[in-house]
């Protein structure tokens, strides 16, 4: 996600990973449900070709500048991306949650309306691929 988000981004997401480019720390503190989500940096040095790799493909295909812009300053605009990853779908891949993610979520702020949810009961089978919303 290039642009900007509508509030309650994550709600209730379960599954599959969403890259979000987020320039003013606006997506994190208020425009994201982080209810059932960890919001990882992007480090992985797969993540970050996927992510370059999307906006390269959105530039060719929209002629968008924007995203244009992102990649001349490719080195500068990564550290912006956040990877949105279900906690469920952690669980699922068997990715354990950082104690960072784990003491930010408990004192993240919740819309009005947002629930947690108990933990779901340990799947007994893997996903057989991975989901990207992007």
């Amino acid at each position: 996600m290039l642009g900007k988000t509508g509030r309650n981004f994550a709600a209730g997401m379960t599954g599959g990973i969403a890259y979000v480019l987020d320039e003013t720390g606006e997506f994190a503190r208020v425009r994201c449900n982080r209810a059932s989500v960890d919001l990882d940096p992007v480090v992985d040095p797969q993540d970050i070709e996927l992510i370059q790799n999307l906006t390269a493909r959105h530039a060719e295909l929209t002629e968008s500048p924007r995203a244009k812009w992102i990649l001349e300053n490719w080195e500068t605009m990564l550290p912006k991306f956040l990877k949105v990853f279900p906690h469920e779908y952690k669980r699922v891949l068997g990715v354990p949650r950082a104690p960072a993610a784990l003491a930010a979520a408990q004192s993240a702020p919740h819309p009005v309306g947002a629930v947690r949810e108990p933990p779901l009961p340990a799947a007994s089978a893997s996903p057989s691929r991975e989901v990207l919303r992007g």
